[in-house]
């Protein structure tokens, strides 16, 4: 099982990579039929490429788009993050505020990943 710290330098990594809107780099932290649904209720991409089209159009369709994660919680094989997107898109600046649970495998990567958030978490202005 990854340690606290491996997990944590996952986070970074996966944060990294969303900051660099390279989709495939994104995709690469995940195993080859990994789930990830954002947000939880949409139904789930499933695999690599389902994962890399879905951070393509997300981030893609933006003009500029910061990633944060605010706060990493670790127990087991999963982390929680607290995160904050900031973005640019059709000239006019968004926030989304929500929640990512990853389980994550011996290897170290993503076998599946749910976020938290609804409309109420975006901002305006």
């Amino acid at each position: 099982m990854p340690s606290p710290d491996q997990l944590r330098s996952r986070i970074t990594d996966y944060v990294g990579a969303v900051n660099s809107r390279d989709a495939k780099a994104i995709a690469a932290l995940f195993t080859e039929d990994a789930r990830q649904a954002d947000p939880v209720s949409n139904p789930p991409k499933i695999g690599r490429a389902a994962i890399s089209a879905f951070f393509e159009t997300s981030i893609g369709g933006s003009e500029s788009w910061t990633f944060t994660a605010k706060a990493v919680h670790t127990c087991a094989n999963k982390v929680a993050i607290d995160f904050e997107i900031a973005l640019v898109t059709g000239g006019a600046s968004m926030t989304i505020d929500g929640i990512e649970v990853f389980d994550v495998n011996e290897d170290g990567q993503f076998i599946s990943v749910d976020a938290y958030w609804d409309e109420s978490d975006l901002s305006f202005g």
